[in-house]
């Protein structure tokens, strides 16, 4: 089934961040041609504390591994079990990142097709829910003499390998696993490790071309798997002339990756306005919306205006956000015939000599506010009535809010009228936020994605109520006290 070399290995460390934490035992098996060639264990040094948690849950002790060598002098010995085989891994993007990070403050670049079996049994039994390991062994009926060992899991995997061409067709186990080893043709511009540390979280990511012009901004809730998808080389026919073109000319990518769905559904929207060339920046940010004159017969009702650059106080009197001025005017038109409004008073057409009537009166599509066949007060009233139903929400708290990133995240976005504040992990910073001075423009993007998130039913709101001068004064002065402070040595 499995006919090329591989390794299948198991890690045990001090955590879950690879930037962070260390390796504290390697099991591994050598495999070709189907069979077990060699198997390899060792306890290593992580210099550094392992947590009781940790220490609980694999029984290895800070005192166990105090002799055990250090990753980097087996480092070496180990890059040549791994260079040129699949390291096949359970949840393989925790395994690999570790591998990778340990080699790189070694001095060694590791890179390898790796082959989750995590993943694996997710593709061939979608049916269950749960595909940790504890699940396989218990479902497949797998053994495992020494669980939460780095020798004693990466034995479970082998017999889930083992047992496969049991429980799944063999061309279904093919194709789930070249689905995942198959290396990726990315676009010729793009170097064949672009996509190694994508990690598998929510976050946005940038497609540039020649000349650093950001091609494509996109948003995913798994940075690694939308990348591999759009990337990944697929028949002409499966693509569109925009993603083909696209796919061609992009010669690097950046991403990031965000606490949770609001985090990267905000940034998208900043990224996409802001990343465009110019004189090229998305249809969808080019928003235009009618202004409100403010009173009854003004000399024309509504006007025009770019709808990202309002001000935050004139934000009630905008209706609408339309993409581009002709489908603002084309609205607006339909909204006229439909009320029988006068479209030279609108500005849509120009104005008749004093007394005569617009074409469209002449076409009985009027009432005549252009020619004394109505008021203009009640002409100016019809309008704002059929215009109520694009007008920009107002801001339906008293001051700022905060939005919890997601369940259990610390993180939490803050916003006023609109304007998101920034991000905040620490009462200090949500502090520093409100104290800012306030973004003064209406920001469409925020608003679009602030009021799906407010539509929907939410117990996380938090209201942030403005905090008295007199306290913002004594918290300030003992902050520059602090500061002024001299450090003891």
């Amino acid at each position: 089934m499995l006919a090329f070399p591989l390794v299948v290995l198991d890690l045990e460390t001090t955590g879950a961040r690879p930037e962070l934490d260390r390796i504290t035992e390697i099991g591994l098996l050598e495999v070709r041609e189907g069979r077990v060639v060699e198997r390899w264990s060792g306890l290593v040094n992580p210099r550094a504390p392992i947590p009781p948690f940790i220490e609980s849950l694999t029984g290895i002790s800070e005192a166990m591994v105090a002799q055990a060598p250090d990753f980097e002098d087996i480092a070496r010995a180990l890059h040549e079990r791994l260079q040129g085989r699949v390291l096949v891994a359970h949840n393989a993007r925790f395994d690999y990142g570790f591998l990778r990070k340990a080699f790189e403050r070694a001095g060694i670049a590791y890179r390898a097709r790796v082959l989750c079996t995590a993943k694996l049994s997710r593709t061939l039994f979608p049916e269950h829910r749960r595909h940790n390991l504890d699940s396989l062994i218990a479902r497949h009926g797998l053994e495992c003499n020494a669980r939460h060992r780095a020798m004693g899991d990466a034995e479970v995997l082998w017999q889930f390998l083992g047992k496969l061409p049991e429980l799944a067709q063999g061309e279904a186990i093919r194709r789930a696993v070249q689905a995942q080893i198959e290396p990726p043709e990315l676009p010729p511009g793009l170097t064949p490790g672009a996509l190694e540390d994508v990690p598998e979280s929510p976050g946005v990511y940038v497609l540039y071309g020649r000349d650093d012009a950001a091609l494509h901004v996109g948003r995913a809730s798994n940075l690694r798997a939308a990348l591999w998808s759009r990337l990944r080389a697929r028949p002409r026919a499966r693509r569109g002339a925009a993603e083909q073109e696209i796919h061609g000319q992009t010669v690097r990518l950046d991403w990031t990756a965000t606490a949770g769905e609001l985090g990267a559904l905000l940034l998208e929207a900043r990224l996409a306005e802001h990343l465009s060339p110019p004189g090229k920046r998305p249809e969808e940010f080019q928003l235009w919306g009618w202004e409100w004159a403010g009173s009854l017969e003004a000399a024309q009702p509504v006007r025009l205006c770019a709808v990202e650059r309002t001000q935050l106080d004139r934000i009630e009197a905008l209706f609408g956000q339309f993409r581009g001025r002709r489908q603002a005017q084309d609205a607006l038109a339909g909204i006229a015939r439909a009320q029988r409004l006068c479209p030279a008073l609108l500005g849509l057409e120009s104005l008749p000599a004093r007394g005569e009537a617009c074409s469209e009166h002449r076409a009985a599509r009027c009432h005549g506010a252009c020619c004394g066949g109505e008021t203009r007060a009640r002409h100016d009233m019809r309008l704002v009535q059929a215009l109520s139903s694009l007008r920009i929400r107002s801001w339906p708290f008293a001051g700022a809010i905060a939005l919890r990133e997601s369940a259990g995240a610390g993180e939490i976005h803050v916003f006023d009228r609109w304007c998101h504040l920034g991000r905040a992990a620490s009462d200090a910073q949500l502090a520093e936020l409100l104290d800012a001075p306030p973004r003064l423009a209406f920001d469409p993007g925020v608003y679009r994605v602030l009021r799906r998130a407010l539509d929907m039913p939410r117990s996380d709101i938090r209201r942030l109520e403005p905090e008295p001068a007199a306290a913002r004064r004594t918290r300030r002065g003992a902050a520059a006290d602090a500061q002024a402070r001299p450090h003891s040595l």
